[in-house]
Parts: C-alpha cells; sequence; structure tokens
C-alpha cells in the first residue's frame, strides 16, 4: 500500500482524497473515470474548482447524464468500477479477469487482442508548423504558459 500519490484531481479516488494507504484499487478507480468520460464527453465528479472535485469525489453519488445516454452495460461496468468503497470496488479481487469478464467486453478476444489491426492507423502529422522546441523551452525557462 502507498500513501502518496500524483494525479489530476478528477481522477482520484476517493481513498487517496481521504488520505488512506490505497493499492491497485485505484487504478480501477481511475478507469472507470476513464469509461464515463468517453461516454460522456466530461468526467462524473467534476466541481467548480479543485476543492469541490475533491468533496464531490468523496462526498456525491455517481449519476449519469440524461444524454449522451450509456447503454445499461456500460452503466453497470462503471458502477462497478467507481464504488467508493476500494474492497467492493470491481476487479479488488480477481484483478483484470473480473473486467475482461464483464458483458461490457464481450465478443473481445483477449488472447489476441495485440495481434488485431487497430479499425483507424492514423497519419502521422508534422506540429513543427505550430510551435518550436525552441518556444516550449524558452516558454518553460521563463515560467509562461504557452497553450498549444
Amino acid at each position: 500500500r502507498s500513501m502518496s500519490f500524483v494525479g489530476t484531481h478528477e481522477y482520484l479516488a476517493p481513498e487517496i482524497v481521504r488520505g488512506e494507504g490505497h493499492g491497485s484499487a485505484v487504478d480501477w478507480w481511475t478507469f472507470g473515470i476513464f469509461l464515463y468520460e468517453l461516454l460522456t464527453g466530461t468526467t462524473p465528479f467534476k466541481g467548480n474548482g479543485n476543492r469541490a472535485t475533491l468533496f464531490n469525489v468523496v462526498g456525491q453519488p455517481l449519476k449519469f447524464p440524461d444524454y449522451p445516454s450509456c447503454s445499461p452495460i456500460a452503466r453497470d461496468l462503471i458502477k462497478g468500477l467507481l464504488v467508493k468503497e476500494p474492497q467492493k470496488r470491481f476487479a479488488y479481487k480477481r484483478g483484470a479477469t473480473e473486467i475482461k469478464q464483464h458483458p461490457f467486453f464481450e465478443g473481445v478476444n483477449w488472447a489476441l487482442i495485440r495481434s488485431a489491426t487497430p479499425p483507424i492507423i492514423p497519419e502521422p502529422f508534422d506540429f513543427s508548423q505550430y510551435v518550436s522546441k525552441e518556444t516550449v523551452v524558452a516558454a518553460v525557462a521563463d515560467n509562461k504558459i504557452v497553450d498549444i
């Protein structure tokens, strides 16, 4: 168990916010936040600032927006990953095996997943016309924030 952390407030598990020791269950919480954001376009406990967000993570129930809607199977997976008590969270006892067996992933051949061809392979894009390495280095040296 660890007592230290780094991370984005919106993705922090309740046990981290409360300053308790934590284990791998925090990773499953973060996966739940990630899935929620992918499916809804926002994170579930976002507040008007960091303090409000942390309060929401610890003290507010999980809610889903009316739009965009998530399937009941997706909601079930996310609800299981975002249980505030880590000992009751999906994958706490059986790890990734429990997640892989969830109906959300029905049809996924986990044994062959690494050899599957992705549906889209993006072309490399040259961003140098927008910002140079020298600009970034100079901004960091001058303690300025650059919006790229």
